[in-house]
């Protein structure tokens, strides 16, 4: 008999690989703010780590501007990785019953920039200093939450890339960044068999999500799903933020 979970898992990364189908990145956010709802963050991060680094690997090599993203982006990567390993444990430690409050406050962050669609532009002579900084940042909040879009991905579409160059350099990013982050999963014990079946369920379904969300991209208006999306992530995190500040605020 089936446990339930794994039907709650499949349905969270059938729509979160279609997320990634549609958008070309929203795979770790979307499932692990579905996913905590029911379980410990720190769980719910070993479960996405294998589908997030498999579909992410995909994307990497999914277009022929490598080289120049790993040129300008080696600085933003390095520090991810540094600001993630140093932070290990954030997770698991003492303060992790506040990782879902910031995971929700991070999800409603992400969607209202995502909707005002503020950009902002980064000189080419900063790139790597600004992107170094942006990376520490991002990996010590990665740590913290299992998602890694704040500030990279702003960051990221500040430099000026073109549609196809940014959707790559989204694969690479992530990818490089949830290797960091599965370093520290590792180190906790939380990878074990149980969790490698749930991951491998996940991992199914994310790439049948992924091919359905990418026949959709190519029949609908890309912008009018997007801001759909951010609006549900709004709710979801306002609900996480919430549920969660009640739960440490009750006696």
């Amino acid at each position: 008999m089936l446990e339930p979970m794994l039907f709650l898992i499949a349905a969270v990364f059938l729509l979160a690989g279609f997320v990634k189908g549609v958008l070309g990145l929203g795979l770790p956010t979307v499932a692990m703010g579905l996913l905590v709802v029911a379980m410990q963050p720190s769980r719910a991060l070993a479960i996405v780590i294998a589908p997030a680094i498999i579909t992410n690997i995909w994307q990497t090599f999914g277009g022929p501007y490598l080289r120049d993203i790993l040129r300008r982006l080696w600085p933003l990567m390095l520090c991810t990785v540094i600001g993630s390993l140093m932070s290990a444990g954030a997770m698991s430690g003492p303060y992790a019953r506040y990782g879902t409050i910031a995971l929700g406050a991070l999800l409603v962050t992400n969607a209202v920039i995502g909707l005002t669609q503020f950009r902002l532009r980064v000189e080419r002579r900063n790139e790597k200093w600004v992107g170094g900084l942006v990376g520490f940042v991002t990996g010590v909040i990665s740590a913290a939450t299992g998602v890694q879009v704040i500030p990279s991905v702003p960051f990221i579409q500040a430099i000026g890339m073109d549609k196809d160059e940014l959707v790559q350099a989204l694969g690479v990013f992530f990818t490089v960044a949830t290797l960091a982050l599965s370093v520290n999963v590792s180190a906790s014990g939380l990878l074990n068999a149980s969790t490698a079946i749930h991951a491998a369920v996940a991992l199914a379904c994310s790439f049948a999500g992924m091919f359905f969300g990418q026949i959709v991209r190519a029949r609908m208006p890309t912008e009018a799903f997007r801001r759909w999306f951010l609006i549900g992530m709004i709710l979801l995190g306002i609900y996480l933020a919430g549920s969660a500040i009640y739960e440490l605020a009750a006696p």
